[in-house]
């Protein structure tokens, strides 16, 4: 697309459209906070088509910014894009970001993993002993972390220090719809095979109700095991990003510029993302770019 963005995220490019924002995911792919040089075939498509179905779906738990997806009720300043935008663009209300990143934990992996062999912790928040790689938690911890701008890295923060941040009433409702929305989404996601492990919301405000924003439930923000795979006490197979989190950590000592994935890393990420879409959706994924 060759008009310039209004503002460019690691994996989305964002336009004014008066109102409205448009949301552009494109096929880029992030990892460990770096965006990577090579970009996932449909990527952006599946992503923001799995963003729409989970809209839809949890619409009666807790408001959310989409406006529409079919880019033929897009503003025609946009027209002479629609072929690339069909699929990849969702057109959403404009909201003041919340800037806390409110992240889900269902199971002990990644940093929590990490942390817990330290001192028996997840972001502070003290677990029982035994648990192993891939342990399902007695309940979802809610660990929130802060929103860094791109070339800077999260950080993870307590629930306290959440409450300085955005204040009791913002930080209770993140918190209680966070854990809601992921309850819900993985009680429905355990009925198409998929777990999901942990997960991350993005929340705004619109006209002063908490509303939800950004992706949701997408192989980006999210890590998808399948079911039937699953075995407590090792790293499990995903449909998300972590091949790629996997192949990075093998082969890059995390400095200087990211490297380029081969060709079977990138085939592989992209066809576990399609997989999810159709797990999730129960619909085979075909583009809804024109002439594709």
């Amino acid at each position: 697309m060759e008009r310039r963005p209004d503002s460019r995220g690691k994996v989305r490019d964002i336009y004014d459209a008066g109102d409205n924002l448009l949301m552009v995911a494109t096929d880029r792919l992030s990892a460990f906070d770096y965006i990577l040089p090579d970009e996932i075939p449909y990527k952006g498509e599946v992503l923001n088509r799995i963003s729409a179905f989970w809209f839809d779906k949890f619409s009666d738990i807790v408001p959310n910014h989409m406006v529409t997806i079919d880019a033929s009720q897009f503003p025609e300043e946009f027209a002479e894009y629609r072929s690339y935008l069909s699929g990849r663009a969702m057109l959403v209300k404009k909201a003041q970001p919340i800037m806390i990143e409110c992240i889900v934990r269902g199971y002990l992996t990644g940093s929590g993993k990490k942390t817990y062999d330290q001192d028996g912790t997840v972001c502070g928040i003290k677990l029982p002993a035994g648990l192993v790689e891939a342990s399902k938690l007695s309940e979802p911890l809610f660990t929130p972390s802060t929103k860094a701008a791109i070339g800077d890295h999260d950080e993870n923060i307590s629930y306290e220090r959440c409450v300085e941040i955005v204040g009791e009433d913002i930080a209770s409702q993140i918190r209680d719809l966070s854990l809601k929305i992921y309850t819900a989404a993985a009680d429905y996601a355990a009925t198409r095979g998929i777990i999901i492990a942990d997960t991350k919301f993005e929340f705004g405000l619109i006209d002063g109700k908490v509303t939800l924003i950004d992706e949701c439930l997408t192989p980006d923000s999210s890590r998808f095991w399948p079911a039937a795979e699953y075995e407590e006490g090792k790293v499990q197979g995903s449909y998300d990003k972590q091949y790629v989190r996997d192949w990075l950590k093998a082969n890059w000592d995390m400095t200087g510029d990211a490297p380029h994935l081969p060709a079977d890393v990138i085939e592989g990420t992209a066809a576990r993302y399609r997989e999810a879409y159709e797990l999730l959706t129960g619909t085979a994924f075909e583009s809804m770019k024109e002439n594709d």
